[in-house]
């Protein structure tokens, strides 16, 4: 007899953030107020130039539709992006907007996991890549990072991992939830040795944009053959329209194209025509004045935690988060997270959604709210450490 639900479900644990999270949202509705540092989600509006995009194309009425692969002037745009932004020069034909991040690492699984097959992922890393990995039958295996390499896997770490039953690689720089990058010279070194092995790398570069002491080259610097995944969430400030979009090697792109058309038809048609003021220069004026803000956000809570008794456990690079070692203070940061979020009102995310390397011992903190409420928060913590 068939057995209901499917059983990979039972390696899909629940992402306890958003758990979290609608409880602070429950908090704040009996009317406490909660500065929430749980979510990566930046606290910015969408930007004006967007939305009036949005706005303008929604007052047509004519909100059909899109190909699969997305707007054809939208994937040409992105394309242009990467000329400018990082020199590199890219066929639309391979970029591929997708209905979120997740939609596109969703989309890249389906195309490259077979059932049994080995993908290596850091462990801390972000929560959905294991589920992702899963969904499509492969078996995600972590490497453990730490401060040593500044939570960034290096190429004896994957010699080390790789076997005959490993396919590919899930890279992230900057990563969830250590903000760390990985070094060129090591991204180099990685992408031949997966290349050499017959596997497939993955890099996801949502974060890019949001570096704080150096420009940061997109993989694709390093071969025509890597998958990006890119976002409009974070930088963009768009998370809510749901849009993201891939960079696929020439021999997927087909492949992509139809499993787009089969799992998602198209992505969302407002969201793409706002995206295409996403380049443009009073758009990028803007967002890059919000990459300002998170510096000085990051530069105000760094110093404070540690002052508190936290210890900064990855030197915070880009993203907007800090993996805190909280080892001095708690021995459980799951029940510490819910006390802070019960006593003091913080809420924050307990290590045990990134994976199983000393999830008890770190918190990642978002600076996702401005400079004034992380100062509140960094006192009422205080207060609640007595």
């Amino acid at each position: 007899m068939p057995s209901f639900p499917a059983r990979r479900l039972a390696d899909i644990a629940p992402f306890h953030v958003m758990e979290l999270m609608a409880r602070a949202k429950a908090l704040e509705a009996e009317g406490r107020d909660i500065i929430h540092m749980e979510v990566g989600e930046p606290d910015f509006p969408t930007p004006q130039p967007m939305l009036a995009a949005a706005q303008a194309h929604i007052a047509t009425g004519r909100v059909g539709y899109t190909a699969a692969l997305g707007l054809p002037e939208l994937r040409s745009t992105i394309a242009a992006f990467y000329t400018t932004r990082y020199g590199i020069d890219v066929s639309p034909s391979r970029i591929v907007v997708t209905a979120g991040a997740s939609g596109g690492l969703l989309l890249t699984m389906a195309c490259l996991a077979e059932t049994g097959s080995q993908w290596l992922l850091t462990d801390p890393g972000y929560p959905c890549n294991r589920s992702f990995v899963r969904s499509f039958g492969g078996l995600p295996v972590g490497i453990p990072v730490g401060p040593a390499s500044n939570f960034q896997p290096t190429l004896d770490d994957l010699e080390r991992h790789w076997n005959r039953h490993t396919a590919g690689a899930l890279l992230a720089s900057p990563a969830n939830p250590t903000g760390t990058l990985l070094a060129d010279e090591v991204l180099v070194a990685i992408a031949n040795f997966v290349r050499q092995q017959g596997g497939q790398l993955i890099v996801d570069e949502i974060y890019h944009g949001l570096t704080y002491e150096r420009e940061v080259p997109t993989a694709l610097r390093f071969g025509d053959d890597i998958f990006i995944v890119q976002s409009f969430s974070k930088y963009f400030n768009m998370t809510g329209w749901r849009l993201g979009w891939l960079v696929v090697p020439e021999r997927f792109a087909r492949a992509i194209e139809k499993l787009a058309q089969n799992l998602f038809i198209a992505p969302s048609t407002p969201a793409q025509h706002a995206a295409l003021a996403a380049f443009a220069p009073a758009t990028l004026s803007i967002l890059e004045g919000r990459r300002q803000e998170f510096k000085r956000r990051r530069d105000f809570l760094a110093p404070a935690l540690e002052k508190l008794g936290f210890r900064l456990a990855a030197r915070p690079e880009g993203a907007f988060y800090i993996y805190a070692n909280c080892a001095a203070l708690t021995r459980d940061s799951d029940d510490f997270a819910r006390q802070l979020l019960e006593s003091a009102g913080v809420a924050t995310t307990p290590g045990r959604d990134f994976g199983s390397n000393a999830p008890d011992k770190h918190l990642r903190f978002a600076y996702t709210t401005d400079v004034e409420r992380l100062a509140d928060a960094v006192d009422r913590i205080h207060r609640f450490l007595g």
